[in-house]
């Protein structure tokens, strides 16, 4: 799975108001199921894709594999996760956001809390067709170090690896 967006269940009244910071802190266990939301809302938004596994082999797998392996970070707002970021070693494995709060900001500061994590620099893959994530990660400093033809991950789309030097 790759570095992208979205929330099965979003807060009432969608965005925070306008310069509303998210809270960031560690993912504790606890955080398994509202990371699996925002995570599960996230890829049903992205139609390039397969659907591989159900909602309950996710919802085991970020509380089984990706919180115990992972550096995992959430961004709250109102006391709801909003969205996460999971580092392995230098690899930014997954930042998603629920959708009613993209462009508003909680991305970035995810990111920037990432960046400080890992002030050596960061690689991600993102798939090749998510046009918005490849801007988003351009914008804030990533380059283009190669594209493949996706051979490596599960869902056997072309992807492309970027790198964050400082």
């Amino acid at each position: 799975m790759s570095a992208g967006a979205r929330a099965a269940r979003p807060s009432r009244g969608g965005r925070s108001a306008p310069g509303t910071p998210p809270l960031i802190r560690r993912a504790g266990i606890g955080d398994a199921e509202g990371i699996a939301e925002v995570f599960l809302a996230a890829r049903a938004g992205m139609t390039y894709l397969p659907r591989l596994h159900g909602d309950e082999e996710t919802r085991a797998w970020i509380a089984g594999v990706v919180l115990p392996s992972s550096q995992v970070w959430v961004a709250e707002l109102r006391g709801r996760i909003v969205g996460f970021a999971a580092l392995r070693g230098q690899w930014l494995d997954h930042l998603y956001l629920a959708p009613a709060t993209q462009n508003g900001g909680v991305g970035s500061a995810l990111l920037d809390h990432v960046k400080k994590a890992r002030p050596r620099g960061l690689d991600l893959r993102v798939f090749q067709r998510n046009t918005g994530a490849r801007r988003f990660y351009e914008r804030h400093g990533f380059t283009l170090v190669a594209e493949d033809d996706g051979s490596g991950n599960e869902e056997n789309l072309p992807d492309a690896h970027y790198r964050l030097r400082p």
